[in-house]
């Protein structure tokens, strides 16, 4: 069984936990930025078509997959809760490391989308559910979508006998984050980061259902990274993470 490590307060002042926030910061914020932005540029000129969703899926995969990648050395690339939680529940990171990451990623994501209303003439990006969709329903969506992207983040980063997937990771990250889109996205919007959609939250003053957007990508997040620490890493022993460990 994984061992999660609660870690200590020390951390805050960690040289190297420290130049993994700001890495963290910057990585989170230029992903939301271009994210998000992109699906404001989408629902302007597109609407609600097909193309624009395949436009913002298309965004959103690249995006994560350049993100993943320049943070992946310094910080992890998490640039969202879901994954960071998905890997303390796996024993990558300590519990109060994880707090700090999560602190970080909400003010980017808030910055990244004040700055996108102030750029964009007062245009308020938002995220909801899809006409019809039950808060219930978002939920469920919310939980297999975000599971599907940990899954894929153990698989092709974090675990040690990844063969041949190795340094394919972020970009197969990103693939998995735009076909989630395509599927979720009229849906529940296909968030699988509360960060992605506590920005626009914050800054259109739209909370409805935004709970969702916690307790949907949290269950599937630290549900996938339990699961293949414990089901599917090999290893002779269960390491206990070190102060720098990240991914």
């Amino acid at each position: 069984m994984a061992k999660i490590a609660l870690g200590t307060a020390r951390e805050a002042t960690d040289t190297d936990c420290l130049k993994a926030l700001v890495a963290e910061f910057i990585c989170t914020f230029l992903f939301v930025f271009a994210g998000v932005g992109a699906a404001m540029t989408s629902d302007k000129m597109l609407g609600g078509s097909l193309v624009g969703l395949f436009a913002v899926a298309v965004a959103h995969a690249l995006v994560v997959a350049v993100m993943i990648s320049a943070g992946l050395r310094t910080s992890g690339g998490h640039l969202n809760p879901a994954v960071t939680i998905g890997l303390a529940a796996g024993g990558h990171i300590t519990i109060f490391r994880s707090i700090l990451y999560w602190i970080d990623q909400l003010l980017a994501s808030s910055l990244a989308c004040i700055l996108l209303k102030y750029l964009t003439g007062g245009l308020t990006p938002a995220h909801t559910l899809g006409s019809g969709v039950s808060p219930l329903q978002g939920l469920v969506m919310e939980i297999i979508l975000t599971f599907s992207l940990l899954f894929t983040v153990y698989a092709t980063i974090v675990d040690p006998k990844k063969g041949s997937l190795d340094g394919l990771g972020p970009l197969l990250t990103g693939l998995v984050v735009g076909a989630n889109i395509l599927a979720g996205g009229l849906f529940s919007g296909a968030s699988m980061n509360p960060a992605r959609s506590f920005g626009p939250a914050l800054v259109s003053g739209i909370w409805t259902d935004h709970w969702v957007y916690w307790v949907g990508p949290l269950l599937g997040g630290a549900l996938a990274g339990f699961l293949y620490e414990n089901f599917f890493i090999v290893r002779s022993h269960v390491p206990l993470p070190s102060e720098d460990e990240n991914f």
